[in-house]
């Protein structure tokens, strides 16, 4: 390390590769008590293992920024773990793309994306909520008290951006029934040549069960299911997470009826300005993710999956 006077130390490049080796460790790997590390422990643990004799937080955080190297962050994954993993996802991306077996979807097919948003509580606040003013945010009472919940169910067009949802109380294949039936009994889908319902596996729409007794009563509708603990395909799940964001958070309803109100009010009023999702995962990029995971599968260290 070069200490000249004027001179900024200059360390050696050895120091600074086991520096950005160690932030791309887990904690617990090495034995500390942490969930992830932040400058401040990254530069105690290089002290303590005696890497330099000093050295500032600001110069480790310089060298993690030029490799975009952030350990105090962090984003949750869900692991690819149905084994017709590629098989059921391929489908539904081709779906996306506007193709169904290798051919354009025509003028009078439509994919809807369907799923349920369970266990939504009405929150009664024990005080009244406080409106935010200059230089504070909006109050909000910690304590409340469950006025009930519901589960909201939903469906998506994905190529003309519509929303059907209706709010029951109990999840199952007789209140999932109700919402198909409300969107196939309604134009352009009563006279649709398909209509492609994207779900998950839940058992209010499981299996080959589910598609016989759809296809039953709506001959048209051909049930597209997701991989096992793959949700994420479903592109209901978008405007789940925008529903959490505009409507539920913070959740202050003091009845069920206020809390089914602000849920349909709000569908009507996404719809006016919806356009359809801008899905740039296609089954190129899927493919060449299952590579990358067969070669460096999530179980080796962060550092060698980077």
């Amino acid at each position: 390390m070069n200490l000249a006077a004027g001179a900024r130390p200059a360390f050696p490049p050895c120091i600074v590769v086991q520096v950005k080796a160690l932030a791309c460790e887990l904690p617990h790997r090495r034995g500390l008590p942490l969930s992830r590390f932040s400058i401040a422990d990254i530069r105690r643990e290089v002290l303590q293992q005696g890497l330099v004799a000093e050295i500032s937080g600001a110069t480790i955080w310089r060298w993690l920024s030029q490799d975009a190297i952030r350990p105090w962050r962090h984003r949750t994954w869900i692991f690819p773990r149905d084994p017709l993993f590629v098989e059921k996802a391929g489908p539904i991306l081709d779906l996306y793309q506007g193709l169904w077996q290798g051919q354009p979807l025509g003028p009078k097919d439509f994919v809807l994306s369907a799923d349920e948003k369970t266990s939504i509580q009405a929150r009664r606040r024990k005080h009244l909520s406080v409106a935010p003013a200059p230089g504070r945010p909006a109050l909000l009472e910690q304590d409340y008290e469950r006025a009930g919940a519901w589960v909201y169910l939903a469906a998506w067009d994905v190529r003309r951006a519509k929303v059907f949802g209706r709010c029951v109380r109990k999840n199952g294949s007789k209140p999932f029934d109700s919402l198909v039936g409300e969107v196939m009994s309604q134009e352009p889908y009563r006279s649709a040549a398909r209509v492609f319902w994207i779900i998950d596996n839940c058992s209010a729409h499981r299996g080959q069960k589910c598609v016989q007794r759809l296809q039953a009563r709506w001959p048209s509708v051909i049930p597209v299911h997701t991989p096992i603990h793959a949700s994420w395909l479903n592109q209901i799940e978008i405007y789940f997470s925008v529903v959490q964001r505009k409507v539920l958070t913070p959740n202050d309803f003091d009845s069920l009826s206020k809390l089914e109100t602000a849920l349909l009010a709000f569908q009507e009023r996404y719809e006016k300005s919806a356009a359809p999702f801008r899905w740039t995962f296609t089954r190129e990029k899927l493919a060449k993710l299952m590579v990358r995971l067969a070669v460096k599968p999530l179980a080796q260290p962060l550092a060698q999956v980077a």
